[in-house]
């Protein structure tokens, strides 16, 4: 029996670069940067003072003021990115369809700032201080589960927690859930919030992060040899994932196809990625054998790359190795947004599809910012400091994390039939 067809046909965006899909798309063509210092907290004694926050940000807009009190920043982030995502596909969830409408949405950390919030609360005041919506405004699945009551979503409810990898891994789990027909729709994606004392100071402590606190907007930088780590971001990207029949018997507006999911482990390191890039070499094989498409089929890849020395030139030599000539010739357009939105962490994968959707709808890549001086061991077409207007059929996007887990996303642009 052939799989059913899976297309998406509405998208919500959130990052340091916008509060809503077209915002952040016009602001990557503009190679608008979101990064600046930090005003969550007091930098007081961080060594890393910098990071993408998401601006101007009412999460009262979308839900009321005493259930917002009940949720982590991450789940604002995935409740405004859901209301963005279904207004935008005009999906209607009716008691007759609501059990066949699931939720899919990942994060790799949660709800960070209410374990410090509430932690602060314990050491001041004792066990009586704590919230007792201290759990559900911190466990990952609250994005989820507070989206599928919003929306009255009765169909599978998951959450995915594997790192930088959450939202593309949730996007795929929930591609492969219409597929074998076990729900007709999936509002899927990722949402993070960790720009926090805490947080940043980890990620400071292993040496990941940027120290380009004077010049923020120049920070990150992907495939530049002057690089010298990510930048944090914060926000959420969200799809509407429909089967196809049924986008068509409602008069969706399709907005691409999902065609392939590829899925790897390193088995390698921690936090370091395999040698050559084995793994994300291997899952996006893996995506490209699902989409049943060959290497030279691939017009765009939205890279992981997050401006570390190591992993940059990593992912870029996996690229290399699967896409053969039509990388070396530079044909084959490669991007980082990060290098404008920074890195979103578990939420990075639900954004960065949405970016790619937006390529493939708009045929043209956009750029990876700051290249100024391209890494030797980096040997591909970038699209360097301005967007590249491109036939762009088919696109992969990346996402790679912690532990080795790897996951590759494969659209293809939508031509009505």
């Amino acid at each position: 029996m052939s799989q059913r067809r899976v297309v998406v046909t509405g998208m919500g965006l959130i990052c340091g670069v916008g509060n809503t899909a077209p915002q952040v798309w016009e602001g990557l063509l503009a190679g608008k940067s979101g990064m600046a210092e930090i005003t969550a907290f007091d930098l007081t004694g961080h060594s890393v003072r910098i990071a993408a926050e998401v601006k101007n940000f009412d999460v009262h807009q979308f839900v009321e003021k005493k259930e917002a009190r009940k949720m982590g920043r991450f789940i604002h982030f995935a409740m405004a990115a859901a209301h963005e995502a279904m207004q935008h596909s005009g999906l209607q969830i009716t008691p007759e369809i609501s059990d066949r409408v699931g939720v899919h949405i990942g994060s790799g950390i949660g709800g960070f700032d209410i374990i410090e919030r509430e932690h602060t609360a314990l050491m001041n005041g004792g066990p009586r201080k704590i919230s007792p919506f201290f759990i559900p405004a911190t466990i990952i699945n609250l994005a989820a589960g507070h989206v599928s009551i919003k929306f009255g979503a009765k169909g599978p409810n998951e959450a995915t927690a594997t790192a930088c990898t959450s939202s593309a891994h949730s996007i795929g789990d929930a591609f492969r859930i219409i597929q074998r027909g076990d729900a007709d729709a999936m509002i899927a994606g990722g949402a993070e919030a960790a720009i926090t004392p805490l947080s940043v100071g980890g990620f400071a402590s292993m040496k990941a992060l940027s120290t380009r606190n004077d010049d923020p907007t120049h920070a990150c930088r992907p495939f530049d040899k002057d690089r010298d780590g990510f930048v944090c971001g914060e926000g959420a990207g969200i799809l509407i994932l429909e089967e196809l029949g049924m986008a068509k018997a409602r008069g969706a507006n399709i907005l691409a196809e999902v065609v392939g999911y590829g899925m790897s482990g390193d088995a390698y390191h921690i936090t370091g990625m395999a040698p050559e890039g084995d793994g994300c070499r291997r899952a996006m094989q893996a995506a490209l054998r699902v989409a049943g498409i060959t290497p030279d089929q691939i017009d765009y890849v939205n890279a992981h790359a997050t401006s570390t020395p190591v992993g940059d030139s990593l992912e870029s030599q996996a690229i290399e190795n699967v896409f053969g000539e039509k990388a070396k010739s530079h044909q084959l357009l490669v991007s980082s947004t990060k290098s404008m939105t920074g890195h979103l962490l578990g939420g990075a994968g639900g954004l960065e599809a949405g970016i790619t959707i937006m390529a493939l709808r708009h045929q043209i890549a956009p750029p990876t910012m700051n290249l100024d001086n391209v890494d030797p061991n980096c040997h591909l077409n970038y699209v360097p400091n301005k967007p590249q207007p491109a036939r762009i059929d088919y696109a992969i996007s990346n996402s790679f994390g912690f532990g080795g887990t790897n996951g590759s996303l494969v659209f293809k642009r939508w031509a009505e039939e």
